[in-house]
């Protein structure tokens, strides 16, 4: 299946980049032979001026400097001229030029390929141009792909788009198991304690202060309990004020005479290096400040590991750790997260049941199994239109299908 991808792409420090990299990777390995993917490429989106500023893979056949229209348009040129069968594109208000991104509505117009929009966003409160992005996107999307069920429901009351424009894929996880002999258990911070961890770009709404400030209640009961913040700094905060946040939680966390608790790792991780933070912690903490948080791709990615997750109840929380795969406390609480973080390590049942609970869950989620999905919803629309059927360099057998689905 020959695919254009848009999105922005590694080596670039992007949330989405890693997403969409994965995305590719998981459909290139449903099929049988690689031979036919040879045509799928990339369409980069650059937060630059210079197109050389990340030495993209050698399947990025264009680059959108992300405030130049006409970047995009000449993008809808080369994929209308090329045989891929369905173009994949990844949203975000944030990497695209215009008020909220709108400078992708010209290259959507322009597309004469089956688009399937895959919206990491979708806004219970949109200003009036984000809506109008949605609705013209939805309108040039053969599917609108979300990743929560929250997220349908406000696609269609809100954004007043037909259901059956949407499909319901959940966010893939990586198809790792944890190493029989986990070499950072041997390694400070992990060496002889109990860890808390919590990863991704680091930004002021992720409430990592939430968890400091818990720490003194916990490390009272637990003193060899050590909090990791795992990850850099977004680039675009580091642009703007540097590592300022950072050196506030360390600020505070000196205040609260916690700072020997407290253990940063700034680094950007592949998936390999993270599933062994991720099954060397005891607890995966995400301290979100407000509900609307859509998809979080490391509560997944923790989930899929099979972490004992302590949660605020974001949308995307509430519904993944349903049914005793976590717990969740409420906004910016830390006497209650302290509670429930010192109640699980008192318990070491109900840790490992949790964790067990997320593990199982998380299987259905690997890449392989999200990458079959994919394939089906693309391959049920473009099955339908004869004009793009010819475009396939390789079409699933029956067989071969049925055992994707």
């Amino acid at each position: 299946m020959k695919i254009a991808y848009i999105s922005t792409y590694l080596p670039r420090e992007c949330g989405l980049a890693t997403f969409n990299d994965n995305i590719e990777k998981a459909i290139n390995a449903n099929f049988p032979s690689h031979d036919a993917l040879t045509n799928s490429f990339g369409v980069a989106i650059n937060d630059s001026e210079d197109k050389h500023t990340y030495d993209y893979p050698d399947h990025v056949k264009f680059i959108i400097r992300q405030n130049h229209q006409k970047d995009y348009i000449q993008a809808a040129t080369v994929i209308n001229t090329s045989n891929v069968a369905a173009v994949v594109m990844q949203h975000e208000f944030g990497i695209y030029g215009g008020e909220s991104g709108i400078y992708i509505l010209p290259l959507l117009h322009r597309l004469e390929k089956p688009l399937f929009s895959i919206l990491h966003t979708v806004l219970k409160d949109p200003s009036y141009t984000q809506k109008l992005i949605i609705q013209k996107i939805a309108e040039r999307s053969a599917k609108l792909i979300v990743m929560s069920k929250r997220g349908i429901e406000f696609l269609t009351s809100i954004y007043d788009i037909a259901p059956e424009k949407i499909q319901y894929i959940e966010h893939g996880v990586p198809d790792l198991e944890a190493p029989k002999v986990n070499p950072l258990k041997e390694v400070a911070p992990f060496r002889n304690h109990r860890v808390l961890l919590t990863f991704g770009l680091l930004s002021r709404n992720k409430g990592l202060e939430t968890v400091i400030r818990a720490l003194p209640k916990i490390v009272e009961r637990h003193p060899d309990v050590m909090y990791v913040i795992l990850g850099k700094t977004h680039p675009g905060i580091v642009r703007s004020s540097g590592e300022e946040y950072r050196d506030h939680l360390k600020r505070m966390a000196a205040d609260l005479k916690v700072e020997k608790h407290l253990t940063f790792v700034n680094k950007f991780f592949n998936e390999s290096e993270l599933i062994n933070y991720l099954t060397a912690a005891d607890i995966y903490v995400t301290p979100y400040l407000n509900e609307a948080q859509i998809t979080s791709g490391t509560l997944s990615y923790a989930v899929g590991a099979g972490s004992a997750v302590v949660s605020t109840p974001y949308w995307h929380a509430v519904e993944l750790l349903d049914e005793q795969r976590g717990r969740l406390f409420k906004f910016k609480d830390a006497d209650m997260l302290a509670e429930t973080i010192n109640e699980l390590l008192d318990q070491p049942d109900m840790l490992a049941t949790l964790k067990q609970n997320a593990y199982q869950y998380g299987l259905h989620l690997r890449w392989p199994n999200i990458g079959g999905n994919y394939i089906r919803t693309i391959q049920e629309v473009t099955a339908k239109e004869a004009d793009v059927k010819k475009n396939f360099g390789y079409l699933l057998t029956q067989k071969e299908f049925q055992s994707l689905t």
